[in-house]
């Protein structure tokens, strides 16, 4: 017999790629599963498909450490972390986290994996990027602050910074918010502009369109924070984007960054994404 995933059991490597794709792509609870293969006249218990789960996984450890090997060989990564529901013994439920780690759309690397775990501490993206020392995009997340501490550069997201003007639009339909997010709309018209070029030609273009449109969008924002009163919600969006703007801006001294998480490059489409 030919080796199979799990040892001396009926499953063929077919069976549980389906069981995996239905848990974790579509969304499909294992009892739920199990419903299904009943009606098809198959009874496979929900602790039958969890081991299975279990063991493809220690299985294909190897390769996600192989995935990971090449990934923090590059100088710049995309990180980001996403609350996911784990339920624990007694049924109770639990946030936990599951952090992404990904290569620039401009990288030659085309990787991403995914780290599960059970909370958002930052010692978890500590464990995943070890000694790895480059230019990390990521959002205002107090987790990575330890790692920019340790040697790793911070580089802000603009589709976050343009969030936070989104967010007090669509509350307000605030003209302060509108003018900001057309500004940062002509910072993405030049990200589209540049995205089939070079990492050097990229840099260029960025100097004489991007850097001028960023610095009046930087004094634009140091104008109306002196009139907008503390606190208020205005006040919170353009102190979020004028304390994080030398990460904001690092994109533009360096063509092989992206302008903030989307992998494309484009404006964010959905509102507030």
């Amino acid at each position: 017999m030919p080796a199979q995933v799990i040892d001396k059991s009926i499953p063929i490597s077919g069976l549980l790629a389906q069981v995996m794709i239905a848990k974790y792509a579509d969304h499909q609870p294992l009892y739920q599963q199990a419903q299904i293969f009943a009606r098809a006249g198959v009874e496979i218990p929900c602790s039958t498909l969890a081991e299975w789960i279990g063991i493809c996984g220690v299985r294909l450890q190897p390769l996600i450490d192989a995935l990971r090997e090449p990934l923090i060989t590059e100088p710049i990564l995309h990180a980001d972390e996403t609350p996911m529901p784990m339920l624990l013994r007694a049924r109770r439920r639990h946030t936990a986290y599951l952090w992404a780690y990904a290569t620039t759309p401009y990288a030659e690397l085309k990787t991403a994996i995914y780290d599960f775990a059970p909370g958002r501490g930052g010692q978890h993206a500590r464990d995943f990027l070890g000694d790895w020392q480059g230019k990390l995009i990521c959002d205002d997340y107090g987790g990575y602050k330890q790692s920019f501490a340790s040697g790793v550069t911070e580089v802000g997201c603009m589709a976050h910074a343009r969030r936070k003007f989104v967010d007090l639009h669509v509350a307000g339909k605030s003209q302060i918010a509108e003018q900001a997010i057309e500004l940062i709309a002509q910072l993405y018209q030049v990200e589209r502009e540049a995205q089939s070029l070079s990492a050097e030609e990229r840099q260029r273009l960025r100097d004489t369109r991007a850097r001028p449109i960023a610095d009046a969008l930087y004094r634009w924002m140091l104008a109306h924070r002196e009139t907008v009163p503390n606190g208020s919600a205005t006040a919170e969006a353009l102190d979020y984007n004028l304390k994080r703007w030398e990460a904001l801006t690092h994109y533009l001294d360096d063509g092989g960054l992206p302008i903030g998480q989307n992998r494309d490059g484009s404006t964010p489409m959905v509102e507030g994404g």
